[in-house]
């Protein structure tokens, strides 16, 4: 909703989006089992506080929600740990809940690999704060737990961990996401936006952790330069996490995961830079720009934008549309080869519809 108005049928139109984009996404052989759905949404605030009986929630926007994929074998080592890491972070742990979850509805093989999903609530410790600084809390902490995690062989993974988004999605059809997850089922789960994805495997094996909404993207189709990108995002790390983070820097590096795949990297590097204090849009540009070398039709400022950031990153090229939101902002970009196209509908009542294809939603 364009001027941000918050309804749960928003939520129920971007699964019906994410059920007609079902020939998009790919099938296991037993055609229950789906290459990956998700969505990504407002924090539902409504929602958790009617339910959350036993923890008392700050105001909207001074509280984080972290979204997690566990192991029963790692769970008790690995919550206790994060319970450290945001009390030596000096943010405040709030509890935690147990994500409801409806496993007869998936396919045999995701059933075989569904982990326990839980939820982390995190107050900010400062009551008037800034967001950005709240944020780079959140995430300071996640990295620290997803590096203790690595080094001791522990198995997470955080679909998100923020005060602005959180993302529900799995090894799932587009169709059994609201099945499975039974929060989205409820009226007073609303938000003023949904972005949906269901995806198509191709260049690394599908699981859960793999499936989109990103925590900051969605991505349809291919990065051909990956290795290049990453190989330059690791040169220039360090003088870049030390800038933007100061003495956090170190706890947030690496600042790509290379065991994700080409759309979980881009993600990475776009979080950080986000992180970092660079507009939204401004991000977007400079990691996929238009080719505007030769392009005669770019304004002169614009063309210089182009020219002053391929200083600092090289494009991350290949044929894909991007989706991206901070839950402040929503924006797209399209590849510069313009393979992978989009359509946009803006309606009389203040909606926006935009999907790789039309007919996602029926519009009079």
């Amino acid at each position: 909703h364009i001027k941000g108005k918050s309804t749960h049928d928003i939520v129920k139109k971007g699964i019906e989006m994410l059920t007609c984009l079902d020939h998009r996404g790919g099938k296991g052989a037993d055609g229950m089992t789906g290459d990956g759905a998700g969505l990504m949404i407002d924090i539902p605030d409504l929602f958790f506080r009617k339910i959350l009986t036993d923890i008392q929630l700050p105001d909207k926007d001074h509280y984080g929600v972290g979204m997690l994929f566990l192991t029963e074998e790692d769970q008790d080592e690995i919550e206790t740990f994060i319970n450290e890491t945001i009390c030596a972070e000096q943010q405040i742990l709030l509890g935690w809940r147990t994500v409801p979850i409806n496993k007869e509805s998936i396919g045999k093989k995701a059933k075989q690999t569904c982990p326990i999903v839980r939820q982390v609530f995190v107050k900010s410790a400062v009551e008037t704060g800034n967001q950005l600084n709240f944020e780079r809390k959140l995430y300071v902490i996640r990295k620290q737990v997803e590096n203790w995690a690595k080094k001791n062989g522990k198995e997470l993974y955080f679909s998100s961990f923020s005060s602005q988004t959180i993302v529900y999605k799995g090894l799932l059809n587009p169709d059994q996401l609201d099945q499975f997850y039974l929060d989205l089922q409820d009226e007073d789960f609303v938000s003023r936006f949904s972005l949906v994805h269901s995806r198509y495997s191709t260049n690394t094996f599908p699981s859960w952790e793999r499936a989109h909404p990103n925590r900051y993207l969605l991505h349809n189709g291919e990065i051909n330069t990956l290795r290049g990108n990453v190989n330059w995002m690791k040169a220039r790390e360090k003088q870049l996490a030390t800038y933007a983070f100061g003495d956090d820097a170190t706890k947030i590096m690496p600042i790509v995961d290379t065991n994700g795949s080409d759309s979980s990297i881009l993600d990475n590097a776009f979080e950080f830079f986000v992180l970092s204090g660079m507009p939204l849009a401004q991000v977007a540009m400079m990691l996929i720009p238009e080719p505007w070398a030769e392009n005669n039709l770019i304004s002169p400022d614009k063309r210089a934008f182009y020219q002053y950031h391929s200083f600092h990153m090289e494009p991350w090229d290949g044929p894909a549309a991007i989706l991206f939101s901070n839950g402040k902002q929503i924006g797209a970009v399209l590849d510069r080869n313009g393979l992978r196209p989009a359509r946009y509908y803006v309606t009389k009542d203040d909606y926006i519809i935009f999907a790789s294809e039309v007919g996602v939603i029926d519009v009079e």
